[in-house]
C-alpha cells in the first residue's frame, strides 16, 4: 500500500495538471473570441466616427452657413456705400 501511494499522488497531480491546461486553453480561446469581437466593434465605431466627422464638415461649410443666413435670417452682403465710420 505504501509503495502505491506516491504513484497515486503523481497520477492525481498529472490529472489536475491536465485539467488546468484544458481550462487555460479554453479560457484563452474564449478571451480571443471576445477580443476579436471588441476589435470589430472598434473598427465599426471608427468608421462611424469618420462618417460623423465628414457630416460635421459638410454642415459647417461656409457656403451652407451663408445660404442659411440669407434665407432664414434675411442677411445680405454689406454695401460699403452705406457704411458709416464712427470716430471715438
Amino acid at each position: 500500500m505504501r509503495r502505491h501511494l506516491p504513484v497515486a499522488l503523481l497520477a492525481v497531480a498529472v490529472l489536475a495538471s491536465a485539467l488546468g491546461v484544458v481550462y487555460a486553453k479554453h479560457r484563452s480561446r474564449a478571451l480571443f473570441v471576445e477580443l476579436d469581437g471588441l476589435q470589430q466593434q472598434r473598427d465599426a465605431m471608427n468608421v462611424e466616427w469618420g462618417q460623423l466627422q465628414l457630416e460635421l464638415s459638410t454642415w459647417a461649410t461656409q457656403s451652407r452657413i451663408e445660404r442659411i443666413a440669407r434665407r432664414r435670417l434675411r442677411m445680405k452682403n454689406v454695401d460699403f456705400d452705406n457704411v458709416v465710420m464712427m470716430r471715438p
